[in-house]
């Protein structure tokens, strides 16, 4: 290259040493006595170093516009993603490099099942709109909450959920996190419900089950498509713990239990035997963890029931969410606005659920279960549920 500035000439040239490429700057100029020029001044310098800095700093240039680029690139596919899966899903994703091969492992880890109860039956009665909703602000809420305590969302389950403590990133405290999350779950529902009530829809109730286990963890499915999962026992019995709760409550598992410790609160503990084991286990229902959580349920009251004249009804007994066997007769002795004691020959075991023939149906679960007589608490109210009862305890006064 060749520059002209006046009377000087100005060129880069390349020089190879032999083992090296210089890069020279030759700088002529005429050498004047007056106006005549009577030679030639040539000025050679060593630019090699210059030049090296100068193609380094466009490199960098380059370099860090590459890396905004890519900042911009995985921070779009984090908000975009991270509406399908939590954020450290997505973010192992983006920084492994194998990160969406197919694949599990085996882990220690605790799973969180919940559930709203007789959201089915309450479901029929709201139009599309309100139904969405009322389901995104409750999912909303309950987030913040799993998200706090560092858990994953592995799927919404209609109205329930799976999330899992422990994964991606390993911990030592999956279990007492998964508790506290529980427990903060439980008290933001009286936020869901405030909302539920200003706009003119019916409060829900949730319902938590807990076990710490070994589950496979990873990705799952096809080539085509894949979803980050647990599954195995430790889930399907999470899920059947979940089953057991009624309005409020956090039922736990001994594996939790032993992982936990003291600091766990519990109000309570009983025997079960859940479908696929072939013995009994002991669930606890949690209300409150200590150091360094410190996050407690308000102890409630039991409600008190009105005793009422004895009023014959029919119910049957629901395997899942169907009906088992003929329709059986008993008699509704007391009542309040969440439970009713329930006087029945026919065979009757705590924690069944039950569908009595009151409106458009009445769901319960024995909380209780006593010879001839069992305490009942409603899962799901029918439409017409509040006059039913006004008029029930209003008759007896």
């Amino acid at each position: 290259a060749i520059y002209l500035k006046g009377q000087r000439l100005e060129s880069y040239v390349p020089y190879n040493t032999g083992k090296n490429v210089k890069q020279l700057r030759i700088v002529s100029s005429y050498l004047r006595d007056g106006d005549t020029a009577v030679g030639v001044i040539l000025t050679i310098s060593d630019i090699t170093e210059l030049t090296e800095m100068r193609d380094a700093v466009k490199a960098l240039n380059t370099i860090q516009r590459l890396n905004r680029q890519l900042e911009l690139r995985n921070r779009v596919l984090q908000e975009t993603f991270g509406r399908y899966l939590s954020d450290d899903v997505v973010r192992e994703i983006l920084d492994s490099p194998g990160g969406w091969k197919l694949g599990g492992q085996k882990r220690c880890l605790t799973i969180l099942m919940s559930d709203l109860r007789g959201f089915t039956l309450m479901s029929e009665r709201m139009n599309p709109q309100d139904l969405v909703s009322s389901l995104n602000h409750y999912f909303g809420e309950m987030y913040e909450e799993i998200s706090r305590y560092h858990g994953t969302l592995i799927e919404f389950l209609g109205d329930g959920m799976l999330v899992v403590f422990g994964a991606p990133s390993p911990s030592d405290t999956h279990a007492s996190d998964a508790v506290a999350a529980a427990i903060g779950m439980q008290k933001r529902m009286k936020k869901v419900n405030r909302w539920n009530a200003e706009h003119g829809l019916e409060p829900y109730g949730m319902g938590i089950g807990i076990n710490t286990d070994t589950a496979i963890l990873g990705n799952i499915g096809s080539e085509k498509r894949t979803k980050y999962g647990v599954l195995g026992a430790a889930v399907n019995l999470a899920g059947r713990i979940e089953s057991y709760t009624t309005e409020g409550q956090i039922l736990i598992s001994p594996g939790t239990r032993k992982a936990i410790g003291e600091e766990l609160q519990i109000s309570r503990s009983f025997n079960v035997q859940p479908k696929g084991l072939e013995k009994e286990i002991t669930l606890f229902q949690g209300t409150g963890i200590g150091r360094p959580y410190e996050v407690f349920l308000e102890q409630e009251q039991a409600e008190q029931l009105d005793p009422i004249s004895p009023y014959p009804v029919c119910f049957t007994v629901l395997e899942g969410k169907h009906a088992d066997g003929a329709a059986l007769e008993g008699k509704l002795i007391a009542v309040s606005q969440k439970e009713a004691l329930l006087e029945t020959d026919a065979k009757v075991s705590e924690y069944d659920n039950l569908l009595l023939e009151i409106g458009d149906g009445l769901y319960a679960k024995v909380s209780k279960a006593e010879e001839s007589c069992c305490r009942i608490s409603f899962t799901a109210k029918p439409r017409n549920f509040e006059t039913w009862l006004s008029e029930l305890v209003k008759h007896e006064a």
